[in-house]
């Protein structure tokens, strides 16, 4: 494959493969059911992990 060929894939294909993955993603987030995991990851880093039976002494 040259250069000139897979330029010309990566400016057609490859656009369009990264436009609909991140329409993906962006939707991933706002499907149905999908608030309580986001709440619990945007409050992750306020449990206490001692609490999750790991023992760091």
């Amino acid at each position: 494959m040259s250069y000139d060929a897979l330029r010309h894939f990566a400016d057609s294909w490859g656009l369009v493969f990264m436009g609909l993955s991140y329409l993906l993603l962006i939707g991933w987030h706002f499907r149905p059911g999908a608030q309580s995991r986001s709440s619990d990851a945007a409050t992750m880093i306020f449990t206490d992990s001692d609490t999750q039976g790991g023992d760091h002494g």
